[in-house]
């Protein structure tokens, strides 16, 4: 389906599985890389909303910190899609929290934590700790989480009342929807929320 919704478009050259999935050494969390190949890159960014529609994504955006340009989706039952460009992207700064701000941060959140799921899964657990720092810096930091956690658990429940917070000061609600998928899949993976 992700093939077929990207290249309805007619820069879009090539889509390609890679990764984990493409390797056939998935885990159970593990997320769908595709490549994308173009040599119209801003023609396909800006078509990408559009696009993946069809899929009906409970999230989408592009990921702030990778080096290549990646478009990020979550799915129904928190399955994670990511678009790879080979175009180069700089890191971005920390999110800035405000009204405007927090459903993307919020999506963000639920991505990478269910990335770094995969990754604990997988015994990688210095990797985790890595990005956890990182995820700490970019985004747990700015939402007023002191330290930063030591496990995926330990970092949901650093984030939860840190969102409630920001929720109340702003005056905004995000959807809880992505939430909930992540973590009921989560807990069928072991996680204890």
């Amino acid at each position: 389906m992700v093939t077929e919704a990207l290249e309805r478009h007619p820069p879009v050259e090539a889509v390609t599985l890679a990764g984990s999935r493409a390797r056939g050494d998935a885990g159970p969390l593990s997320d769908y890389d595709f490549e994308v190949h173009t040599a119209d890159f801003p023609s396909v960014a800006g078509a990408l909303p559009g696009l993946v529609a069809l899929l009906a994504p409970l999230a989408q955006q592009w990921d702030r910190l990778s080096d290549h340009a990646c478009y990020t989706l979550m799915l129904r039952g928190a399955v994670k899609v990511d678009l790879i460009f080979d175009e180069p992207h700089a890191l971005e700064r920390p999110w800035v929290v405000s009204a405007e701000t927090l459903t993307g941060i919020d999506e963000h959140f639920w991505d990478w934590t269910i990335w770094l799921a995969s990754k604990d899964s997988a015994g990688k657990q210095s990797l985790v700790a890595t990005e956890l720092q990182k995820m700490h810096a970019h985004l747990l930091r700015p939402l007023g989480v002191v330290s930063t956690p030591a496990s995926i658990e330990d970092v949901v429940a650093a984030y939860l009342p840190a969102l409630r917070s920001a929720e109340q000061r702003l005056g905004v609600r995000v959807p809880d929807v992505l939430q909930r998928e992540v973590l009921d899949r989560l807990a069928g993976h072991g996680y204890a929320f």
